[in-house]
């Protein structure tokens, strides 16, 4: 008997089992009743299972920022598209982080010069020390968000620059993981998933050395939301 061969591996398998149910004195009649009864649970579907949660815009909005906050992450709320920029500026200002960095692509339109801001809409350097992206998601059960590496969303802005400002619109807020899942399925740019999917929950940390939280350790040590109400 060859054991490359899938055929004779199985009878193999079978036979070993076999004998060491004959050992243990299995009554036969039981080991069938117990795989009836595994492969009725594999074959059946089960709904997932996840907390309740609102799924209204304000109650997520709220739901959304406070578990940002409590994982580092500053947030601001603007009403619209058209105060980001001001509003990013404010920030910047406020931290002493100058006017200079790069942006997701897909967010050239909007007026950054008019607010002050000198940023580019490339792929991030190791010598940028500001990134501004978009979001796909942003999941309000856990303050994450999710972004989807895409030409317009390289995913290079949100991870090598000291700094990471995402804008949060409200339509993109959902209230699970699963959800945010769903949405990717449904709604992945070019109907295909993306090269990379990355999560993000505040600035990057470790509790390696000693024990002590780092901030920054491998990616940003400032994450900033923009949330934007009426988008």
């Amino acid at each position: 008997m060859s054991l490359t061969d899938p055929t004779a591996r199985a009878a193999a398998r079978d036979s070993i089992l076999s004998r060491l149910r004959d050992t243990l004195g299995a009554d036969s009649a039981a080991v069938a009743r117990r795989r009836e009864a595994v492969d009725a649970r594999l074959g059946k579907v089960v709904a997932p299972t996840a907390p309740p949660l609102a799924d209204d815009t304000a109650g997520m909005l709220a739901r959304f920022r406070s578990e940002a906050e409590q994982m580092a992450s500053t947030v601001v709320e603007v009403d619209g598209w058209g105060e980001v920029p001001a509003a990013v500026a404010a920030y910047l200002a406020e931290k002493g982080l100058g006017t200079r960095g790069v942006i997701a692509p897909e967010l050239a339109a909007l007026p950054w010069s008019t607010a002050g801001l000198a940023v580019e809409p490339r792929e991030a350097r190791d010598a940028d020390l500001l990134g501004i992206t978009g979001c796909f998601c942003a999941i309000a059960e856990t303050g994450t968000l999710m972004l989807l590496s895409a030409p317009g969303s390289p995913a290079t802005v949100s991870l090598l620059p000291e700094t990471h400002v995402a804008l949060v619109p409200a339509s993109r807020l959902v209230p699970t993981m699963e959800a945010a899942f769903a949405r990717m399925g449904e709604q992945a740019p070019g109907g295909q998933p993306p090269r990379a999917v990355n999560f993000i929950s505040g600035p990057s940390r470790t509790g390696d050395i000693e024990q002590t939280l780092v901030l920054g350790a491998h990616g940003p040590y400032r994450v900033h939301l923009v949330l934007i109400r009426g988008a």
